[in-house]
């Protein structure tokens, strides 16, 4: 089968729609089909392919994001409907579709091109907080958009829920997987957790990017606690403001691969304070390293955190609630232990492998469908 996967990010970008992108690219390689990436061309990434990329890449020039130049927007060209054209492809993968997405969606449409469009990101939120306003006009973007696509696949309940109460049609739900040999209790570094705790009892961390709808300065009540240790790993527009709001807090900026993640491993807490994410991979791998985790009760972290049994859901954007849920954890060795073996028993199956599986019998489905109709 021929794909063509059009992605508003792809690697060397560091994000969840990027990562997801290389891993379908992947997958699609290891079944034996043979899909193209086109996605927008700058800051580090290469003008065509990319080292980690199994299959080949187009890249479409693009600007970034007002405020967040670590978005990048693809400007109106030539090169994606020649690279469609070229690539003949039997479906169009769709990668959280909003600007290119778009433009792929109506090239696929002329084209008579079934097409998948994956959900991934609360784009009416990055509207808000970036640009000022304008989520009304974000959300009827995504509709318009996922309501040409033959399928639209949500990552979560919350999400599917989302998409539904804004009219968008023929949604399913499709998960994101997890490197469930890479993120591994196995990981946990005696000596690293010694060097980051700093003779402190307790390491709490965070993971993700800096940015503000991850209102990472609800982790501040929490830096305060007696024995705790806090560290935050990654990088983004709020760095350098978050570091002068959270002078307890020691920032190890973006980490990747192994290293990140023994990190993740050498956690005994790890929290995400950010309320509005579609899936929240993070939480996944922290849960796959055996740690047990603290986020908020709201949007992706619904389906993977488990209350009381893989780690606490807590009121969105009460630092305080996190605070209490990290004193709570703080009290037991032994629960924190029993969280952790839940929580990587309940998403060590979820690999990419098996994942990406689902998403090809999505594929079928769209196919098989199509022909339905035009027979």
């Amino acid at each position: 089968m021929r794909v063509a996967l059009v992605t508003e990010s792809f690697p060397p970008d560091v994000n969840g729609v990027a990562h997801c992108a290389l891993e379908t690219a992947r997958h699609l390689v290891r079944r034996g089909h043979d899909p193209l990436v086109i996605a927008p061309l700058g800051g580090a990434a290469p003008a065509s392919g990319t080292q980690e990329s199994p299959c080949p890449v187009v890249r479409v020039p693009s600007v970034p994001l007002p405020g967040y130049p670590q978005v990048r927007i693809a400007l109106p060209g030539r090169r994606l409907s020649a690279a469609l054209a070229g690539h003949r492809p039997d479906l169009v993968h769709l990668a959280s579709p909003f600007v290119l997405g778009a433009r792929a969606m109506a090239a696929a449409t002329r084209q008579r091109v079934p097409a998948i469009a994956v959900y991934q990101t609360d784009l009416g939120r990055y509207a808000r907080t970036y640009l000022g306003g304008g989520a009304a006009t974000a959300w009827r973007r995504i509709k318009a958009v996922h309501a040409a696509a033959d399928r639209t696949l949500a990552p979560s309940s919350a999400a599917l829920l989302d998409l539904t109460e804004h009219g968008v049609p023929r949604v399913h739900l499709w998960p994101r997987g997890v490197d469930s040999e890479r993120f591994h209790p196995g990981r946990r570094d005696a000596v690293l957790r010694s060097s980051l705790a700093a003779g402190r009892e307790l390491l709490v961390g965070y993971v993700g990017r800096l940015a503000p709808e991850k209102e990472v300065r609800l982790l501040a009540e929490t830096s305060r606690l007696p024995g705790v240790r806090t560290v935050v790993i990654g990088d983004g527009p709020s760095a350098a403001g978050l570091r002068a709001a959270l002078p307890e807090v020691r920032f190890m900026g973006r980490r990747t691969g192994d290293e990140l993640a023994r990190l993740y491993a050498s956690l005994d807490v790890f929290v995400h304070t950010g309320p509005y994410e579609t899936f929240c991979q993070t939480v996944q791998e922290a849960m796959a390293s055996g740690v047990p985790v603290v986020a908020p009760r709201a949007g992706g972290p619904l389906d993977l955190v488990d209350h009381g049994r893989t780690g606490l859901l807590v009121t969105p954007g009460d630092g305080a609630a996190f605070r209490d849920a990290v004193r709570f954890l703080a009290g037991s060795a032994e629960l924190r232990a029993r969280y952790g073996a839940a929580a990587r028993g309940a998403v060590a199956q979820r690999t990419w492998e098996a994942v990406g599986d689902q998403l090809l019998a999505h594929y079928e489905a769209v196919l098989s469908d199509r022909t339905a109709v035009a027979a």
